[in-house]
């Protein structure tokens, strides 16, 4: 069957039974940055450990448990990948037939010809709960998420979580078939095993911190409203009012010239103050997760997920003092366009939702306090090290060969 759309949005407590929502957290201006929420979708939280020193975790021992034995999930399937339809197909089996679990699919997915011809799978399929992602909210039905396919397919389920106040995502377990796979750990040919592992909880995870993303429009000048898809927020009333979407990014956003010949040129403030203006072709603010995506490839160092902080990368700077900058996570970021300005800017959020900034307009960019819950393959240290090894080849050279003892003499 198919899920309502817009239900009322419940929260659950890891020692507390079901209430009502509370309001939003209030940010607050702190060095660490605001504290992440630790439940994760209806079931899942944290595991407590009270050995924690000056709230600096051993990454290693973040583990996922459940309040609940998990389930239902969410199956996010790369679109129109024909390798990975079989994998589906086996994977939705097992978990409808072997785990008799509630299995919610992309209504766009099924409507691949290659699954919806195919009648030796409609009594599986039929078993699906489908959804529109621009349409219904499932983020109190799904208890953890399984991706098949590359990288995207773990920002795609990020995206699929937006709506205010309750952006938590439930856990999030990626099989790697796609190209890269830097945020994919699992191995999809031992997949039975490594799903009984995850639903008897107490597996490694690594809490992936998102950007909250406030695109303000100044509609004074009738320009362009802000994407129907974004959350709409208004200040005031009549003409001068201003209309808002908020977003949740995983990676970056990316302010960019766009079409424009001429360099971008906008001011960065740091909890209201001006730190620089930016004149190149845009910058980055991304989260550690980001930083081993377009960040690095402009010259940014790459950071661990669990260090708390926001990256500042410039894209192309014409200054040769210009360089990538890290911030603590707990600051307040806003991007506008300067003054001196000939041109429009661009603005992108993991790729996503590509809208024009005009003169008047501010991007205020902080830390979420919902991160995206990444389920490891072994532990948050050993998997990144893992990805940078085997999907980078960071440090891969020649090894030097050691002195014979005639060549010391030399």
């Amino acid at each position: 069957g198919e899920t309502r759309s817009r239900p009322q949005r419940l929260y659950v407590n890891c020692c507390s039974s079901t209430s009502l929502s509370p309001p939003p957290p209030r940010r607050t201006q702190s060095l660490h940055g605001p504290s992440p929420v630790t439940t994760f979708g209806p079931k899942a939280c944290m595991l407590h450990n009270p050995n924690t020193i000056m709230h600096i975790q051993d990454p290693a021992s973040q583990r996922l448990t459940w309040n609940k034995p998990p389930k239902s999930v969410l199956v996010i399937k790369k679109i129109r990948d024909a390798g990975l339809l079989q994998p589906f197909k086996e994977l939705c089996t097992f978990l409808t037939e072997v785990k008799s679990m509630i299995v919610y699919v992309e209504r766009k997915v099924l409507e691949d010809p290659a699954i919806a011809g195919d009648d030796a799978f409609r009594t599986t399929m039929n078993k699906f709960c489908t959804f529109r992602d621009d349409l219904d909210d499932i983020s109190n039905y799904v208890d953890f998420i399984i991706c098949l396919g590359g990288d995207g397919t773990l920002l795609y389920a990020s995206s699929l979580f937006q709506v205010t106040p309750t952006e938590s995502v439930p856990p999030v377990m990626a099989f790697h078939l796609g190209s890269l796979g830097f945020l994919t750990p699992f191995n999809f040919d031992t997949y039975q095993s490594q799903l009984n592992q995850v639903i008897e909880g107490n597996v490694s995870i690594v809490l992936r911190s998102r950007l909250r993303v406030r695109v303000q429009k100044d509609s004074r000048e009738k320009r362009a409203k802000v994407e129907e898809n974004g959350v709409i927020l208004t200040n005031g009333d009549g003409e001068g009012m201003h209309k808002a979407a908020q977003y949740q990014v995983l990676n970056e956003v990316v302010v960019d010239r766009g079409p424009s010949s001429y360099l971008s040129n906008v001011d960065l403030f740091l909890d209201g103050h001006l730190i620089t203006t930016v004149q190149g072709d845009g910058v980055i603010v991304s989260t550690p997760t980001g930083s081993t995506a377009y960040a690095v490839a402009a010259g940014a160092s790459m950071i661990h997920p669990n260090v708390p902080a926001i990256m500042i990368t410039p894209i192309c700077p014409h200054s040769l003092s210009f360089r990538p900058i890290v911030v603590p996570a707990g600051v307040e970021l806003k991007v506008m366009l300067s003054s001196e300005a000939r041109n429009t800017a661009w603005v992108s959020f993991d790729g996503r939702k590509r809208q024009e900034i005009c003169h008047g307009d501010s991007i205020t960019i902080t830390t979420s306090c919902f991160p995206v819950p990444s389920i490891c393959f072994r532990d948050p240290v050993t998997d990144w090290f893992e990805s940078l090894a085997q999907c980078l080849h960071w440090n891969v050279r020649k090894k030097q060969h050691h002195l014979t003892s005639e060549e010391e003499e030399f």
